[in-house]
């Protein structure tokens, strides 16, 4: 039985009338670590908000000479002060990012053959920044400073400190040199042997997301430096005072500053540091439209970690509904869907629907409320494209409302930003696959919003079809302990971070295991020593060839 939303429209509207007396008054610490530059607790009280800064060559520098400045409102309320600005940094400011990336050889800072002692310092600094970040309060700063920018529950914002923290301390000591180990083969006679080597590709650049402010570009930025490179690192705009701190940090524990540049500026101003300055590996992490924008800019020396599209499938064999109904609502809403692992398309066998799993969906779904940071602001999309992206949806036969499908009341959240409540529309798997409604249902939301379909057992080749169809291949779920199922869906199918089995998800991206897509040439991943090496170093072979045999007679030429 589908189901109509109207009980959960009337609980997400209170939800958001008791907002103001809830949300708006939770308490910030007024902890500033000592080598912080803000406090938290004032972000969006003062008229003269803070002023993050650029860092070019070492030096931190407040404003550039255009003397332009962007202000980024607070993404609970408008009527609060801006939380902080940045330097609206424009192609006239670019010449001292230029002149630092060209003073980066191609060979690196380091490599494995010249300044081998910086490994050992890498592996030093990455042991320490963990530690910093495993200090209760200084893990706390971060958390809160996440919530600030990109509004999230926080037990999301915690998580992501706590990874971010573990991947530190799984590069402490000996692991970043591990990373550069080379292989040798015999070679053809005495005297020569090949040696393989991990090379750094010298200046890089890292294009960072909104969603995740610490642990993306974290994970990218340190993956960079361990291998030698030296980076420009672009924040997004909205979250860019964490990862301010974040270098603050990391120069508080012992990093040179000039190995890491920092650059505020709009996406255009980007892509012009890109044609002067001699970059010669971007890694992106965002929307797929710009993916292709940055391939064509750099003639394809771009790593990329973009949209995701990510499907969950639930296999024939109904068990654990409360379990796999919690997943389900964790995958596609948490962050306010605000993941590229976020559940997009879920194929739910006709099982779970007689199980009642729409309703288990629904009834946590409505549990979520802007009081506690389980709902929020949408940053990427008004309210208004949301719902018009459901209305398209609805002009598929066949097409309804499971639950949600409206806009959140009772807020302050600005217009420029969304506030629509957990929406999920069901669309018959038929109709789904026609050539005029398959583009709609596979366009990526960057919200609390996804698509459901149900199939039968003869028409598990149609699930497959929709998959093989998708453009990008992220993550993904097959939710099934049935073994010749999983079979089935895993050899036919090519996600690069898909989980299998009845806790299988489509989100969590942990220092643990690779997170990154496949399929493309171009994928990025992130997180893991083989993530690392793919991503911020090339192959360099090196042939010795040493030893002239005393018996040598020179022979004809050939």
């Amino acid at each position: 039985m589908l189901l109509s939303s109207s009980r959960f429209a009337c609980g997400a509207a209170a939800c958001g009338r008791r907002w103001n007396a809830a949300r708006s008054s939770a308490a910030f610490s007024s902890y500033v670590p000592s080598w912080a530059s803000v406090d938290i607790a004032a972000m969006g009280k003062h008229t003269e908000p803070h002023k993050v800064c650029n860092l070019v060559n070492g030096q931190w520098e407040a404003d550039v000479p255009s003397g332009s400045r962007i202000f980024i409102p607070d993404p609970m309320s408008k009527n609060n002060p801006s939380i902080f600005s940045i330097p609206d940094t424009q192609t006239a400011d670019l010449d001292p990012f230029v002149e630092s990336m060209k003073a980066c050889p191609k060979s690196g800072l380091h490599n494995p053959l010249k300044h081998n002692e910086r490994y050992l310092m890498y592996g030093e600094i990455s042991r320490r920044a963990a530690n910093e970040l495993k200090d209760p309060a200084v893990a706390e700063y971060f958390a809160e400073c996440i919530m600030k920018c990109v509004p999230k529950s926080r037990g999301q914002a915690v998580g992501e400190v706590k990874v971010t923290a573990d991947f530190l301390a799984n590069f402490g000591g000996d692991n970043v040199r591990f990373l550069a180990r080379d292989f040798g083969v015999p070679g053809d006679h005495v005297g020569q042997k090949s040696v393989g080597y991990r090379w750094p590709y010298g200046p890089v650049a890292i294009i960072a997301p909104f969603n995740f402010p610490l642990e993306i570009p974290v994970l990218q930025l340190m993956g960079a430096l361990f291998m030698g490179n030296k980076p420009v690192l672009k924040p997004a705009e909205k979250v860019s005072v964490v990862m301010e701190q974040y270098l603050r940090l990391l120069h508080h524990v012992g990093m040179p500053k000039k190995d890491v540049d920092f650059l505020n500026c709009q996406g255009p101003v980007a892509g012009e540091l890109l044609q002067r300055a001699p970059i010669r590996v971007t890694q992106f992490t965002g929307s797929s439209r710009v993916a292709e924008l940055l391939s064509k800019q750099t003639n394809g020396k771009v790593k990329v970690e973009d949209a995701g599209f990510d499907w969950k499938i639930l296999g024939p064999d109904v068990q654990n509904v409360d379990y796999v109904a919690w997943q389900c609502d964790q995958d596609a809403y948490a962050a306010q869907g605000q993941k590229c692992s976020a559940q997009s398309m879920m194929f739910v066998h006709e099982n779970w629907t007689k199980a009642g799993l729409f309703d288990k969906i629904k009834a946590n779904a409505a549990k979520r409320n802007l009081e506690d940071g389980t709902n929020g602001p949408v940053l990427t999309h008004t309210t208004e494209d949301i719902l018009a992206h459901k209305d398209r949806l609805l002009k598929v036969p066949g097409s309804r409302v499971l639950f949600g499908g409206h806009g959140l009341l009772g807020h302050d959240i600005p217009e420029e930003y969304g506030a629509v409540a957990p929406t999920a529309v069901f669309v018959p798997l038929e109709e789904m696959l026609k050539e005029e409604h398959f583009d709609a249902c596979a366009t990526e939301i960057f919200a609390p919003f996804q698509v459901v379909t149900e199939y039968r057992d003869d028409q598990i080749e149609l699930v497959v079809e929709a998959c093989e169809r998708m453009s990008h291949h992220l993550t993904a779920a097959v939710v099934s302990n049935d073994v010749k199922f999983q079979h089935k869906i895993l050899s036919n199918t090519v996600n690069g971070t898909t989980y299998v089995g009845i806790r299988a998800r489509t989100t969590g991206a942990p220092q643990n295991h690779w997170f990154g897509p496949a399929g493309d040439p171009r994928g990025a991943g992130i997180g893991t020593p083989e993530a690392i090496k793919v991503v911020w170093s090339c192959h360099r072979e090196i042939i010795q060839d040493v030893l002239v045999p005393d018996n040598w007679v020179q022979t004809r030429p050939t």
